[in-house]
Parts: structure tokens; C-alpha cells; sequence
């Protein structure tokens, strides 16, 4: 059966179903300025009233399938009124932050939401990420249709934003930051993310020029916050890629409340797929908790902890890949023997609490514990044969090799061992004096590495060894003399390392929103500063201090237009992690100095009606200044550093996104980005940095079948220009700037939604239980297209050139998913 008419049978095989009540209800918890629960608030709405409890928690009955405007009030405090309009039976969840400065109105908390356009924050909502289709779904996901954010690997959840690199990104979690494993080379070993969409309530991202209460990193921040649930609840999802399972919990007297989620992902359909024929064994294993304890109204207590397992079994068996021109086809068959065994073992704990400490001052002490124990096991032997293809249609050996060019073969060899332990302790103040907000905060960190590599790799072309460039050795001229000097691998690093680094930091900045004439401004001031010193490394580590100023400045105009205009940058440092430490050989080098950038950002953000419906259109023009640029080469997610400061470098371009309700009430956007990023090390001019991805151009979609509602469908597609294709071990990168086809994938999602706030409970059988059933098909790399993540470089014996062979990533796949929750 062909696939429309697979798609044509599921679409229209489904059978809705609905119900029917009188009202509505609306719940949630009501919070301070400080994110505090508050009491004695009261709720009405069309003659039902109802009063928050000491945690904060409300709940109130409203009509139905009509327009109506729910009222907060608290006696020193802002009214906010917020309108809705809930369909029978619907229970809403409507968490409300109150403040005592203005009057909120609308269906959204409108302070909140101006503060997140004058920050350059670009706010998702939970329930989209959780819909949208992905190879590997989830927050990640779907910031890669952003502009500004770039990845060429569906398998992994890492992205490089604005001309930057993997590590060159900060993620919270509940105001904690979160660390991922050191050792993972490809995407396809990556399995979970720290994220757990089940649980988030609310993620919020910025693409540069951030303020100064965000860490040390030069080009992201992806901050989310766990939800805190109102009342018993479970989810349950599962696919042929895996599963998951969350609850909610709520004590009887609201005191105590806790989330927690199973995720278990098998990456086995997706591997499978591509060019090489394998052996695949992955596990892919976590549970995180997140509980929290209102020990009266200035105490707040939370903990948040994650267990992960992943096991990487991989045994490749074939590979065939056909390459090059019309005129030219080329062929690559490679014959594998051996395997590989990894093993990444994450354990993180945290406690935070909040401190009240008077009405306008708030404390929060954060405590956190990352420990990873990793290896990486591998012994694998290609045999490789690199030949023409016959392109004669009329020809016997039609679509065969005719000629070959080269025969050899390539052994590696790995056992990495690493131990990491990462402790952060940091206190938090909160000072909100009439129309100024003051910040501050103080951070000790230890990092505690314990590293082995021992990794090498032997190559053979046509029986004979290929010696490294760097090793000064007998002359090889094989096969017209014998050679007599020692047999030495092409690449052999050996090195064990055990590494304390400290860090001691602290920020402080002040925030004011007021008007000038009759424009709205919002302005943003901070500094922070890092002090670190690397221990145990060969040679002596001298401590180094970084002081980073910040601002942001904007303004809203008094016109008939809704827009708001905002400027911001300053200097950001990034201290050198572990890995930014380590050169190519293996060698920690503890006086690496920090990568330094100075962001420049120009934003607009226009709010306007089309078709009576609510878009946005988001316009940034960006540029950052690169000094101390520490170099690297990426091979498909492994980054490995220089170790050393011998470069300059720049990053432009443009972000512009739209977004909108193109569908009516969905929420669906276009985004296009520009960027163009190069580096000058040693003088030598600029060259393409290895993230330079010069034209994105992003669609998440959503729509419905008009006839029928609760058929719908989720687009995800996305364009990249090639990045650069990298270069040979040893080569000079400066002789290399070939670059990688383009990246272009299509996802598309299909799903039959039986019950949800829009149909109603189901009230016989089992199906009562459920507030949200639906099973969807997807259909991942929809077009098929050939995408590549990187080269393999093969030599050819007779003409000693060196072939780049792309790696080619998934191809299409299918996928059948059932989402329910209770």
C-alpha cells in the first residue's frame, strides 16, 4: 500500500466522540512577584467564589461555552482579571503571578509577558513541544526551528546557536544549572535529554545579549521551570522509539507536591536506517523527581534529582556509499568486524529553598550535586574498498564498482575512562524597592576530573601502513623498497589526567521599568565576574578573573502600532571547562585563558491583527566581537579543542521570525536567520568557523481538519545551508572549505485525538478515567532527502588524494504513538 494511502486510512478510520456538561472549571496557584504561594486571595466569577488556601491553591467553577472574566483580588495587591472562554467539562489550569505595581488584564499574565519581550526572551509553550514531531522530540526539538539555532544531526539534542559551539549553551532547570556527559562522540549515543517535557511547565530561551544573572557562557540560555501540580495526575506516552511515564502528587493538605517521570528511549529504528548495517543494542534509561514543601508562607523547600542510564551497544556489520558527480559516481564499501560498548551513568541531586525574608526581600540558597562515570570501549575493523561506479546503462556491471581506487583498512581502538563530580553551592538575593529590582548572587563551584584515553587508530592502504605526518621515521617507499623502520599507529593518545578546578562568582544588576513622556521603558544594568584555578595538571595553574558588564535598554513606543524596540549586549566571558582544557593529545593545559565576546543586539518585536487573529513578528540584528577564540574541530558532536588562545573571530546576522495563528486557535510559526562566522588564527586571515551555517529557514505548523476538529496535523521542517566538511587528521583546516550538501528534513505528525479539553470525558468504561487519549502516526525525514553530518576521509593508493566520503544520517521512518493522561 502506497504512503497516501496509508495516511488516507488513518485519517479517515477514526471515530470522535464527545460529551456533555454544564460548566467549567479553573485551578491552579496563585504566586507573589517572588514566586511565593499567596492566601486569602479571592477568585469570582459570574457569582461562584472561591479563596486561595496558605499554598497558594485555588479552585472555582465558571459557565461553560462562553466568554467570561474570572477576578483576583487581595487586599495589597493588584486586581487582575483575566478572560475566558472554557468549553463543558473543561478543566483548566491557570497559575497566576500577582503583583502590586499595576492592574493585569487579559488572558495571560501581562506583566509577565512584557518582561519576557524586554529581557529578548522568546517564551514555548510546553504543550506544542510535546506534540511536535522529531527524531528526537522534546525541547530540543523544537528549538532547532528557531532562527539563530542550527544542527545538521536529528539523533542528538545539541545545538550551536549563533555561530557558536555545543558547550557554548546554558540550561536550567529550576534556577539549577545542568551538565550532560563529557565523552559522547556521536549523536546516536546521546540518548535522553536532561529535559523531561512531561514535567515543564514553563521554558523560556534567549539567543544572546542576556542579562547578567545567567552564567559564564558566550551564546545561549535555555531556562525552564518544572511545574508544580495542583492535584493527582498521570501521563503516559509510547512509541516504537520508546516511552514514558509521569505522576503528580498533592498531600491532602497541599504542603507537600511532587512530579515525577520514567522515560525510556530505544534509538534502534532510526540507526537502523542509515547507510551502515549494524548490530544495535541501546538503552536508554532515566527517572527524575521533582518535590516540593511549603513550610508556611516564607519558607519554600524543593528538590530536584535525576538517575540515568545509558548503555551503548554497537556492532557494525556493512556499509555502502555511493558518492560524487553525474559523471563521476564513486562508491565506498566498507566490512566491519568488532564492537563497541559504552556505558554513561549520570547521578544529580539539588536542594533549593526560598526565604521570604520580608515583603519586599527574597533569599534563595541553591545546592547541587553532578556526578558522571563514563566509558567509551570500542575495537573495530573496517576493510574498506573505494572504487568507481559503472554508470553505463547499457553495461552488465550496471550500478557496480568498475575500477577500483583503493583498499585498505582502518583498526580502532579505545578504552576512556572519566569520573566527574561537580558540587555548586550558591545564594540568591531579591530586593524589590518601589519601582527598582536589584539582583544579586554568589556561586563556589568544585569540578573534580578523573580522565583515562587510551585511544588509537592503525590505518592499511593496499598492504601497507600509513605513518603519521608528525613522527620522524625511515622513509616509507613501499612497494618499490622494503620498509625497515618501526610500525606506528596514525593516531595514538595515551593520557591520564586527575583535575580539581575551583570557581568562585558572583553578579549583581538592577532593573527599572518606568516611562518616559508617554513611551513604556524597561531598562536592565549588571556586571558579574568569575575567579578559577586549574590544580593537577603538569604544569602550575594561575588563577584567572573575569568581570563581564551587561545591559539591556527598551522602549514601547505610545503609537497606534504595537511595538516594542530593544537594545542590548555588553561582554561575556567563558571560562574553560574541562574539555576546552584538553588538546588534541590529551594534555590538560591549566592556563587556557576564557573565550571572550562582545554581543551587540538590535531587536523589534511587532504585535499586530491578521484575519482577526492575533501574529508577531520578531526582527534581531545581531553581531559579536571574538577574542581569545579557543579553536576546534567537530566530528559529528565530539569537539576537541586546541587548548590555547592563538585566534580572533566575529559572528553576524539576522534572526526574523513570524508567528501567529494561521490556523485558528494554534499557534504556528515561519523563522529565517542569516549568519555568517569566521576565525583568524595566527594571523593567517579568516576562514569558515566550523558552526558557520549561513542561511536557516525554520516551520513548525499545526493544523486541523475542519470537518473534522479533533484529526490533526503537527509540520516540522527544516533548511540549513552545508557547514564546512572539515579536514584530514593532520591536515592544515586553512587547505580544507569544502562544505557538507545542505541539511533538509521534513517531520510530519498525524494524530487522532479521542479525548481532550475540547471533546470532554468519555463517561462509560474505562474511558472515564482519561482526560487526554490520542494515537498519531509520524513519518520522520518525510521527503527522504540524503543528509550529512560529516566526512570519512579515505585515500586513494594510486593518486595519494583523499576522498571525503559523507556520512549520511536517517532516512525515512515511521512511527506510531499513543499519548493519555489522567
Amino acid at each position: 500500500m502506497s504512503l497516501y494511502k496509508i495516511i488516507f486510512v488513518f485519517l479517515f478510520g477514526c471515530i470522535g466522540f464527545t460529551s456533555y456538561a454544564q460548566s467549567a472549571i479553573v485551578k491552579g496557584v496563585i504566586l507573589d512577584k517572588n514566586n511565593l504561594p499567596l492566601d486569602n486571595v479571592n477568585v469570582t466569577c459570574s457569582g461562584f467564589r472561591a479563596q486561595s488556601n496558605v499554598n497558594g491553591f485555588y479552585q472555582i467553577q465558571v459557565p461553560a461555552n462562553q466568554k467570561v472574566a474570572v477576578i483576583f483580588t487581595h487586599i495589597s495587591l493588584k486586581k487582575t482579571t483575566v478572560f475566558l472562554t472554557l468549553n463543558t467539562a473543561e478543566h483548566y489550569e491557570f497559575n497566576l503571578v500577582m503583583n502590586d505595581q499595576e492592574e493585569q488584564m487579559g488572558e495571560i499574565i501581562v506583566t509577565t509577558n512584557n518582561k519576557k519581550i524586554v529581557q529578548g526572551i522568546t517564551s514555548l509553550d510546553p504543550a506544542v513541544i510535546r506534540k511536535i514531531p522529531g527524531a528526537n522530540a522534546g525541547v530540543e526539538n523544537i528549538l532547532k526551528t528557531l532562527a539563530g539555532v542550527n544542527s545538521n544531526n536529528e539523533l542528538s539534542t545539541q545545538y550551536a546557536v549563533r555561530g557558536g559551539n555545543y558547550d557554548e549553551n546554558l540550561v536550567y532547570v529550576n534556577e539549577i544549572e545542568v551538565y550532560r556527559p563529557f565523552l559522547i562522540r556521536s549523536g546516536q549515543q546521546e540518548g535522553l535529554s536532561f529535559t523531561n517535557t512531561d514535567l515543564v511547565q514553563n521554558i523560556d530561551f534567549s539567543a544572546g545579549g542576556f542579562q547578567s544573572k545567567f552564567g559564564d557562557k558566550l551564546s545561549s540560555v535555555l531556562d525552564i521551570t518544572y511545574r508544580n501540580p495542583v492535584e493527582f495526575a498521570a501521563s503516559l506516552e509510547a512509541s516504537f522509539l520508546g516511552g514514558s511515564l509521569s505522576v503528580d502528587a498533592v498531600s491532602k493538605n497541599k504542603k507537600w507536591t511532587a512530579i515525577t517521570g520514567v522515560r525510556y528511549r530505544n534509538n534502534s529504528l532510526l540507526v537502523k536506517s542509515q547507510d551502515t548495517q549494524t548490530n544495535y543494542t541501546p538503552t536508554f534509561a532515566d527517572i527524575q523527581t521533582n518535590i516540593n514543601f511549603q513550610a508556611s508562607t516564607k519558607w519554600q523547600w524543593s528538590f530536584l534529582g535525576n538517575v540515568s542510564q545509558n548503555k551503548y551497544q554497537y556492532q557494525p556489520l556493512t556499509r555502502q556509499t555511493k558518492f560524487g558527480t553525474i559523471d563521476k559516481p564513486m562508491a565506498l564499501s566498507v566490512y566491519y568486524e568488532g564492537q563497541e560498548r559504552d556505558k554513561y551513568d549520570t547521578y544529580f541531586g539539588a536542594m533549593k529553598t526560598t526565604f521570604k525574608a520580608t515583603e519586599n526581600f527574597t533569599l534563595k540558597f541553591i545546592g547541587s550535586v553532578f556526578h558522571t562515570l563514563e566509558q567509551e570501549y570500542f575495537d573495530i575493523l573496517a576493510q574498506y574498498r573505494l572504487g568507481e561506479v559503472d554508470s553505463n546503462i547499457g553495461s552488465v556491471t550496471y550500478g557496480g564498482v568498475s575500477f577500483t581506487r583503493g583498499i585498505g583498512s582502518q583498526l580502532n581502538h579505545a578504552r576512556n575512562d572519566l569520573d566527574a563530580l561537580i558540587v555548586n553551592t550558591e545564594v540568591k538575593g531579591i530586593h524589590d524597592w518601589k519601582k527598582n529590582l536589584f539582583e544579586w548572587g554568589v556561586k563556589y563551584t568544585r569540578e573534580s576530573i578523573r580522565d583515562r584515553i587510551v585511544e588509537w587508530e592503525v590505518i592499511d592502504s593496499s598492504g601497507f601502513s600509513i605513518n603519521p605526518p608528525i613522527v620522524i621515521l625511515p622513509k616509507n617507499d613501499q612497494p618499490y623498497s622494503p620498509y625497515t623502520g618501526p610500525l606506528t599507529p596514525f593516531q595514538n593518545i595515551r593520557a591520564k589526567n586527575f583535575n580539581t578546578i575551583n570557581r568562585f562568582s558572583g553578579y549583581g544588576q538592577w532593573s527599572r521599568k518606568g516611562k518616559i513622556g508617554r513611551n513604556e521603558v524597561w531598562v536592565n544594568a549588571g556586571v558579574r565576574m568569575q575567579n578559577w584555578a586549574v590544580t593537577g595538571a603538569s604544569e602550575i595553574g594561575k588563577g584567572q578573573t573575569t568581570i563581564s558588564p551587561r545591559s539591556q535598554f527598551a522602549i514601547k513606543p505610545d503609537w497606534e502600532m504595537d511595538m516594542v524596540f530593544r537594545i542590548s549586549g555588553g561582554l561575556y566571558h567563558q571560562p574553560p571547562f574541562y574539555r576546552e582544557l584538553r588538546n588534541a593529545e590529551g594534555t590538560v593545559l591549566p592556563n587556557v585563558k576564557a573565550q571572550q565576546s562582545v554581543h551587540f543586539v538590535l531587536s523589534n518585536d511587532y504585535s499586530f491583527k491578521l484575519w482577526e487573529r492575533p501574529f508577531k513578528l520578531v526582527s534581531e540584528l545581531y553581531y559579536k566581537s571574538l577574542t581569545d577564540v579557543n579553536t576546534y574541530t567537530i566530528d559529528n558532536v565530539r569537539i576537541r579543542y586546541a587548548a590555547s588562545n592563538v585566534a580572533t573571530g566575529y559572528a553576524q546576522g539576522l534572526d526574523l521570525r513570524l508567528n501567529g495563528e494561521f490556523v485558528p486557535g494554534t499557534e504556528s510559526w515561519f523563522s529565517f536567520g542569516y549568519l555568517k562566522t569566521e576565525e583568524n588564527s595566527n594571523n593567517r586571515g579568516y576562514i569558515a568557523r566550523p558552526t558557520d551555517q549561513r542561511l536557516k529557514f525554520g516551520v513548525l505548523f499545526q493544523d486541523y481538519m475542519p470537518n473534522i476538529p479533533t484529526v490533526k496535523l503537527y509540520l516540522n521542517l527544516v533548511y540549513n545551508t552545508g557547514l564546512p566538511g572539515g579536514s584530514p587528521s593532520y591536515s592544515d583546516p586553512y587547505q580544507y572549505q569544502n562544505r557538507l550538501n545542505d541539511y533538509r528534513r521534513v517531520d510530519v505528525g498525524f494524530s487522532k485525538v479521542f479525548i481532550d479539553n475540547s471533546t470532554g470525558k468519555l463517561n462509560y468504561g474505562w474511558f472515564s478515567s482519561f482526560k487526554e487519549l490520542s494515537v498519531g502516526l509520524e513519518i520522520f525525514n518525510l521527503f527522504n532527502n540524503q543528509n550529512a553530518i560529516t566526512n570519512t576521509w579515505v585515500r586513494d593508493v594510486y593518486t595519494k588524494n583523499e576522498y571525503a566520503i559523507p556520512n549520511f544520517m536517517t532516512t525515512r521512518v515511521f512511527n506510531v504513538k499513543l499519548s493519555a493522561k489522567l
